[in-house]
């Protein structure tokens, strides 16, 4: 049963490393990003300098996914992990030197940022090293999804507090010993396994095209690719939510309302896949429910009510964990010794297209209502999915490495 299967995943002692890692280095990153957000705008009281700061994060992920991704094929993947926590947290400690002029500061934060790429790929990688079989490989993920969703929301207030409770200096310190505590986590509980890729590397394997070759010159990972990227359309009711919940003169308990709809969808979908459904099922369930991701989204367009927008949020994240069948059968379909860095290219796609997509709904909010701007993201999600599912290829295609 795979509700057995998901018992024994979180009972798997390094699983469990490998859970509390992401979840400490998540919480570390919203950490960074709010403490070093308030320390500059203290600095400067510059609020473009202050946005600059939390911009500075994002950028790491467009340049280091592509080009960083294969050190967690060519090198053990346990010892990426200690070492670009322990990286991370000797730049994060120099972060909080009084004094640091703001260019070093915004060289600190990019190279810590930088640091995660690799790290998030490898342990991504990883987690199909401890779990070689499709069930219990989608209930670690499944686990790791909805815990990182709840870090990340709990990084940012947690980043807050501290920051007005202490000094933003101080809470910078506390960023960097998650760092430190995520680093011995791994190495007392991860097993040491040799590199996925064998051999000597070649200078091409660290270059982008090498990625790109892997993931985009076989037809099915193009599809999967395209599912994960869907969620730039799915994202876009997030960026929108304060003008959306205004519209009918929601505040702030409107927002929060919002928002955990879609979250609670989404983990609660997660959830039931993982546990209740088989791997060939999940597959199968992959097409329509991404479809179904975006059409109550495009119903926004009847502009309802806060209810039955929450309702069709909900529904909306639902079928967002359409993502936990993708994602298996990615990792199910590129090689091993090319897993890293494929994971590292698609998660830079899909970090540009969030990014890009939520600054561009809320530009268009200035002009159009923010019900229409939702609905638009949901019918070109909708037309994504169907397209996707339309160039739906029979298996049994074997995938070479980049190598």
């Amino acid at each position: 049963m795979p509700g057995d299967r998901r018992t024994t995943v979180l009972r798997d002692r390094e699983f469990r490393g490998l859970w509390l890692a992401q979840t400490l280095s998540r919480l570390g990153d919203q950490l960074a990003r709010v403490a070093l957000t308030v320390l500059v705008f203290q600095t400067t009281g510059s609020a473009p300098a202050a946005a600059a700061a939390y911009a500075v994060t994002m950028l790491p992920w467009l340049i280091g996914g592509p080009l960083l991704g294969w050190i967690g094929d060519r090198y053990p993947r346990r010892a990426v992990l200690i070492t670009c926590d322990l990286a991370g947290a000797a730049l994060i400690a120099l972060m909080a030197l009084p004094g640091l002029p703001l260019p070093a500061l915004y060289l600190l934060l990019f190279v810590a940022t930088l640091l995660g790429v690799p790290f998030s790929a490898a342990r991504s990688a990883l987690v199909r090293d401890v779990f070689p079989d499709d069930d219990r490989y989608a209930s670690a993920t499944a686990i790791g999804a909805v815990t990182g969703q709840f870090a990340q929301v709990a990084g940012f207030a947690a980043g807050g507090l501290l920051a007005a409770a202490t000094t933003p200096r101080q809470a910078l310190l506390f960023d960097a010993l998650t760092f430190l505590v995520s680093a011995v986590l791994v190495r007392r509980t991860v097993a040491d396994r040799p590199a996925a890729a064998a051999g000597p590397s070649r200078p091409g394997e660290r270059h982008a095209l090498a990625g790109v070759r892997l993931v985009f010159g076989d037809r099915r990972l193009r599809r999967l690719t395209g599912y994960a990227w869907l969620a730039t359309f799915h994202t876009v009711p997030a960026g929108v939510v304060a003008p959306y919940a205004a519209g009918f003169g929601g505040g702030a308990r409107t927002i929060g309302f919002l928002l955990a709809c879609t979250a609670s969808g989404t983990a609660l979908a997660m959830v039931g896949l993982s546990r209740w459904v088989s791997a060939d099922r999940r597959l199968l369930l992959l097409e329509p429910l991404a479809v179904l991701a975006g059409v109550p989204l495009a119903l926004c367009v009847l502009a309802p009510g806060p209810v039955l927008t929450g309702f069709l949020w909900a529904v909306s994240g639902a079928g967002a964990a359409y993502q936990l069948a993708a994602n298996v059968a990615f990792v199910r379909t590129v090689p091993d010794d090319s897993r890293a860095q494929a994971f590292a290219l698609v998660a830079a796609g899909l970090v540009a297209g969030q990014g890009a997509g939520v600054l561009l709904a809320g530009a268009l909010t200035v002009v159009v209502p923010s019900h229409l701007v939702v609905a638009g993201a949901g019918l070109l999600a909708t037309l994504g999915a169907l397209a996707l599912w339309s160039a739906k290829q029979p298996a049994g295609v074997t995938i070479t490495s980049a190598a």
